[in-house]
């Protein structure tokens, strides 16, 4: 089956339980339709670039999934039905990497980027 990776981002005001409750909600639609969650995350509530629905911060979800074309039209279908979720991207993806994604890890795990106040 092929391979997909999720963002969401839902309403400011919800609860950081109802938030991560949508990621188990998508998943189990995922899965009537034939499809597996492989991983999820919840990256919290962040700060976006510009205001969406008059809120300026959003709940942040990732979804790694295994999953029929056909599941995963009807979850992002109902995604943008849902009244707390706000934006929705949907990437096919070759294959899913290993371990956390970048937002989760910490930034001095992030590579050898060098220190800032050194380029001058």
């Amino acid at each position: 089956m092929p391979l997909y990776e999720h963002v969401f981002i839902s309403r400011q005001d919800l609860s950081n339980t109802q938030a991560e409750g949508l990621i188990e909600h998508f998943g189990t639609v995922l899965a009537d339709n034939g499809g597996a969650v492989v991983e999820s995350e919840y990256w919290g509530v962040k700060t976006m670039a510009y205001k969406i629905n008059k809120n300026r911060k959003g709940h942040y979800a990732f979804l790694k999934t295994d999953a029929p074309a056909t599941a995963v039209q009807e979850m992002e279908r109902l995604m943008r039905l849902h009244d707390d979720v706000m934006r929705v991207l949907t990437i096919k993806v070759d294959g899913h990497e290993e371990g956390p994604s970048v937002q989760m890890q910490k930034r001095d795990d992030r590579g050898d980027r060098g220190d800032r106040r050194e380029r001058r």
